[in-house]
C-alpha cells in the first residue's frame, strides 16, 4: 500500500465530474482518488499489453506514467496494440501512446523513455516510480525488470501472452514472491517462440494487460486482494482461469546487482549457434532466386519449412512445404530426400532463420542445400509486392 501525503493532493471541479463513478465507491471515494491522482506507474512497453494497461490507468486517473519503448508502429501491431492508430505506422510507440494518453486524461504527466532498458539505465529509470508493470516479450528484459524492482523494492505487476493463452501475477509486493521464484532459470533460448513466430490472438493481450491494470490500481488504492502469491493463467480457447501459489523460494540467490541478462539468457550463444547454422550452408538471394525460376531450369527443389498457416497465407510458386517440426522430428527428412532425388535442394522460411537450422538438420543427414536469404518477406520486398507481408 502507497502512502502519500493526501493534503496535498487536490482535486479539481473537472476532477469531481471526471471521476465521480470511482468517488461514489465507498472503496475508492475522495481519499482513493487522490491516491491516484498522487501515484506513478512505470510501464514497460507500449505493445499489447501496454495498450490497455496505459489506456486504463490514464483513464483512472493516474497522475505520472512513463512509457519505455523504442519501437515504432508496424502495420502488425494494430490487431492487438489498440493504443496505436494506422497514421501512427512507423513513428515511434511511445509518442503515439502519449498522444492517446493526453486524449483521454490532459492532466496526466506523461514521461518517454525512448530507448532499449538495460541494465545501465534501468535503477535511474525505475527510481522515481511508485510501481513498475512488466509488459515485454523475452526473457532477458523480464529478468532485468525482476531484478532491477527487487533491488528498490517496488511492486513488479507482470503479465505475459502466447497464441491463446496468458498470465499474471503481482511480483515483489508484501514479501511475495518475484520472477525467480516461479521460473528460477530461463528457458533455453528459442523454446518459446516469439508472437512474431507463434501468433497471438488479438483479443488476449486485452484480457491480461487489463489484469495487470487492475493489480496495479488496487496496490496504488490498498484495497482488495492482489494477485500476489497467485499466478493466474487464463485460456481463451475454454474460457477458464486457473490459479497457482507461488511462494517464495527460501534458497533462492540474493539478488544484489544487475547482470548481463542477455548473457544469463543465453542469447550470445543461440546467435552464435544461429550463425553457424546459417555459415554451415551455401545461400542466394531471393533476386537470384527469381533469375533461377525465371531461367525455366528445373534441376532444383525450393522447400518451404514454414507452418501450413503461413503456407496459406503467401507462398513461392513451386515451392513444396515441409514444416521444420516435420524436420526436427525426423519424418521430414526422408520426404526431402525422396524430394531431391539428385536435385539441388533451396530451402526458405519467413526470414531465413528456421530454414538455416532445417538446412543444419538436413546436412547432418547426409543432405546439402542453399538457403534463401531473407526468406518470404525479402521475396516480398524486393521481388514480388502482391505477395502478402504477415
Amino acid at each position: 500500500m502507497l502512502n502519500p501525503n493526501l493534503d496535498d493532493i487536490q482535486l479539481t471541479k473537472e476532477d469531481y465530474e471526471r471521476y465521480s463513478r470511482h468517488l461514489i465507491l465507498p472503496e475508492v471515494g475522495l481519499d482513493g482518488q487522490k491516491r491516484l491522482k498522487a501515484s506513478s506507474v512505470l510501464c514497460i512497453g507500449t505493445g499489447g499489453l501496454g495498450s490497455p494497461l496505459i489506456l486504463y490507468l490514464a483513464a483512472a486517473g493516474v497522475g505520472r506514467i512513463g512509457l519505455v519503448d523504442f519501437d515504432v508502429v508496424d502495420y502488425s501491431n494494430l490487431q492487438r496494440q489498440i493504443i496505436h492508430g494506422t497514421s501512427w505506422v512507423n513513428k515511434p510507440k511511445i509518442e503515439s501512446a502519449k498522444n492517446r494518453i493526453l486524449e483521454i486524461n490532459p492532466h496526466c504527466q506523461v514521461d518517454l523513455y525512448n530507448t532499449r532498458l538495460s541494465s545501465d539505465n534501468a535503477l535511474k529509470i525505475f527510481e522515481p516510480y511508485d510501481i513498475v508493470v512488466d509488459g515485454t516479450d523475452n526473457f532477458p528484459t523480464r529478468y532485468l525488470v525482476n531484478d532491477a524492482c527487487v533491488l528498490l523494492n517496488k511492486p513488479n505487476v507482470y503479465g505475459s501472452i502466447y497464441r491463446f493463452e496468458g498470465q499474471a501475477t503481482v511480483f515483489n509486493y508484501e514479501d511475495g514472491p518475484n520472477y525467480r521464484d516461479l521460473y528460477p532459470e530461463p528457458p533455453p533460448p528459442g523454446l518459446v517462440p516469439s508472437c512474431a513466430e507463434g501468433g497471438v490472438l488479438g483479443i488476449l493481450p486485452g484480457i491480461i494487460g487489463v489484469i495487470q491494470a487492475t493489480e496495479t490500481i488496487k496496490i496504488i488504492l490498498g484495497e482488495g486482494n492482489t494477485l500476489s502469491g497467485r499466478l493466474l493463467l487464463y485460456n481463451s480457447l475454454d474460457m477458464t482461469f486457473r490459479e497457482l501459489k507461488l511462494r517464495p523460494n527460501p534458497v533462492r540467490p540474493v539478488i544484489e546487482e544487475l547482470i548481463d541478462y542477455e548473457q544469463f539468457c543465453g542469447i550470445p550463444d543461440a546467435d552464435a549457434a544461429a550463425a553457424e547454422e546459417k555459415a554451415a550452408s551455401a545461400e542466394i538471394s531471393v533476386t537470384e532466386l527469381k533469375r533461377l525460376l525465371d531461367s525455366g531450369i528445373n534441376d532444383y527443389v525450393l522447400l518451404d519449412v514454414r507452418n501450413p498457416n503461413e503456407y496459406e497465407i503467401a507462398k513461392i510458386p513451386g515451392s513444396v512445404l515441409i514444416p521444420l517440426s516435420d524436420i526436427e522430428n525426423g519424418t521430414g527428412v526422408e520426404k526431402v530426400r525422396e524430394l531431391v532425388n539428385g536435385h539441388k535442394l533451396i530451402a526458405h522460411c519467413k526470414m531465413g532463420g528456421r530454414s538455416a537450422k532445417a538446412l543444419s538438420i538436413l546436412k547432418q543427414a547426409g543432405i546439402e542445400g542453399t538457403n534463401v536469404t531473407g526468406g518470404i518477406l525479402a521475396w516480398s520486398r524486393e521481388v514480388d509486392p502482391s505477395i502478402p507481408q504477415y
